[in-house]
């Protein structure tokens, strides 16, 4: 017996796996070392940087001037008159209100945006500390600062004053109706109220279709054709599973699915299953082979002999990226081009999305995957949440429970809150493989055990970035430009992740700017590129719809729907099984 070998089973073993859940749990997966880690490299730092300090000190010092000579000029001129000492951001929406220049709230809401610079630059450019430290600690102290904002306070909020005086307390009443509502609603596990009027297959996702394919981990829908002709090259649409797939198909005037239908295409699209704690094993390899795979080889045999469009969204499209790589490498021709929506294929600058993403966070949040085997949506919209604190809280708390306004459900909305699970083996391998290591882009991504380069890709692209996505950021996209060297159409649109991408025509005050770099074309840097690229009005569909005709054959009689001969019977009425599991 070899005495150094390590015992078969260690404490470290069975104690620790039940410690580190458990540990996972008290602080909501959130690892409470690494934001400790951050705060000591900064504070350590600071505390060696004399020359730091005594600029923040004269920056206070320089701020609390300002202050009081504003302050002294809204007592003789009157606050219209007086000049602020610090505008707010161009897309800073909470002090807009013109009551907000009424005394004593403008005083209020200048010391905040002075407080909010003061620590801005307390927290930025320390001499020594790591750049994820640094960004960690930023966005830590932004979220306690907004915790003293007074736009989210009664006292203090001028708006919330006048509706109170002018309703006598009815708004404050409403917004007690609705906090009860909203806690009952927590404690229940049940539905926000207002999803029942968009029911999945009744008011969304209802674009007609069949089931043509379902698997252990998919169901494939093929649409009906809505033209008499279709052109001959179909659509297949690879979805994010970290999301239901009918973001693509939302209510009839917004769904891009009955979109690109109506434009006269053949479209597949896949709806991933909501995996339960049986499916912990489910791999990012069999997101490929009984995802992608799978779906591409039941669109050959409906429509065969015909190349296909493959089009995906957020990870769906880095799925998608992977594949397209590791057949162009193997020498499979079977598509004719490739669209990517709000995907990144490089994850270097991820965002604010990078804040949790390093080796204390990953441990974390697989030491509870381990005892559920997934990770729930709940858990990744807290996240999402804490990146857009403003939006998806402060203002929905502000307006829910202050003003008694609160927003009436749409449809994006009811699907947001229509959440998925991640298997516990897939989203640890994402999370290291794509976040942490970054094993795309560097060329060490592993496709049948040999790694995958995007620069083997010679399809034409149509790729979209979305100019205030939090989850992929534009610039983060963008850089699928050095990564691969083929024809890449690029568009940056206006809104987010989500709302870019749901931006039918006639959507107001939509935009986008686009333009072409041919293949083996120059490098152009993202902001070059921004300033320079044509600002067109609209949605960005017409101009997609317009680039898969022109990369596609003429119109002819749409295909049957599936394909029972080839093993692809119709299973089952669009939108499926899958996207109805909770």
């Amino acid at each position: 017996m070899n005495m150094m070998s390590p015992p078969p089973s260690s404490a470290a073993d069975t104690l620790d796996p039940q410690v580190h859940a458990a540990w996972a749990r008290a602080w909501s997966s959130l690892a409470p070392e690494s934001i400790m880690q951050a705060w000591l490299d900064w504070g350590a730092h600071l505390a060696s940087s004399p020359g730091k300090r005594l600029d923040l000190a004269n920056l206070a010092l320089s701020q609390g001037g300002q202050l009081a000579k504003y302050l002294t000029e809204c007592l003789v001129a009157g606050p219209e008159a007086a000049r602020c000492c610090v505008e707010p951001p161009e897309h800073d929406r909470r002090f807009a209100a013109p009551e907000w220049r009424q005394w004593p709230f403008n005083l209020l809401h200048q010391s905040f945006l002075l407080n909010e610079r003061w620590w801005s630059e307390a927290t930025h450019g320390v001499w020594g500390v790591e750049k994820h430290h640094e960004d960690v600690v930023a966005f830590m102290m932004r979220q306690w600062l907004d915790v003293f904002s007074p736009g989210n306070q009664l006292a203090t909020n001028p708006l919330v004053q006048k509706r109170t005086i002018e309703e006598g307390g009815d708004n404050l009443l409403r917004g007690i109706v609705a906090l009860a509502a909203k806690l009952q609603q927590v404690a229940g596990h049940t539905p926000p109220r207002g999803t029942e009027r968009f029911i999945v297959g009744r008011e969304v996702a209802v674009t007609p279709g069949k089931v043509v394919l379902r698997n252990e981990l998919i169901e494939l829908i093929q649409y009906s054709p809505s033209t008499p002709q279709a052109h001959p090259e179909p659509i297949l649409i690879v979805p994010a599973w970290i999301m239901k797939y009918y973001i693509l198909d939302l209510s009839p005037h917004n769904s891009l699915i009955r979109y690109l239908v109506g434009q006269g295409h053949t479209v597949f699209c896949i709806s991933w299953k909501n995996p339960s704690g049986a499916d912990r094993d489910l791999g990012m390899d069999d997101y490929l082979e009984q995802g992608f795979h799978a779906a591409l080889n039941a669109v050959n045999a409906i429509v065969p002999q015909r190349k296909v469009h493959a089009a995906g969204y957020c990870l769906g499209g880095t799925l998608l990226s992977i594949a397209a790589a590791a057949m162009a490498r193997d020498g499979d021709a079977r598509l004719a081009s490739l669209s990517l929506l709000a995907t990144q294929t490089d994850f270097t600058e991820p965002g604010e999305l990078g804040l949790f993403i390093d080796e204390g966070q990953i441990s974390l949040l697989e030491a509870q995957m381990a005892q559920t085997g997934f990770l729930t949506g709940e858990q990744m919209g807290g996240a999402f949440q804490m990146l857009r604190s403003y939006d998806l809280l402060w203002s929905r708390l502000v307006n829910d429970y202050l003003l008694g306004t609160p927003a009436q459900m749409s449809d994006m909305m009811a699907w947001n809150a229509d959440t998925t699970r991640m298997p516990a083996r897939m989203h640890s391998q994402y999370l290291r493989r794509l976040f942490l290591n970054d094993d795309l882009s560097e060329g060490r991504y592993p496709v049948g055990g040999k790694p995958v380069a995007l620069n083997d890709i010679t399809l034409p692209v149509f790729c979209v970035g979305t100019e205030t996505d939090h989850v992929a950021p534009w610039h983060s996209v963008y850089k699928l430009h050095y990564e691969a060297v083929t024809e890449i159409t690029f568009v940056l649109t206006s809104g987010g992740h989500n709302a870019g991408i749901v931006s039918e025509p006639g959507h107001p005050r939509r935009h986008y700017q686009m333009q072409t770099r041919p293949y083996g074309g120059p490098y152009v840097a993202a902001d070059a590129w921004a300033a320079a690229a044509p600002r067109h009005e609209g949605s960005w569909w017409t101009a997609w719809t317009d680039w898969l005709a022109a990369r596609s054959a003429a119109p002819g009689a749409p295909p049957a729907m599936g394909a029972p001969e080839m093993g692809y019977p119709i299973v089952g009425e669009a939108p499926g099984d899958y996207v109805m599991e909770k």
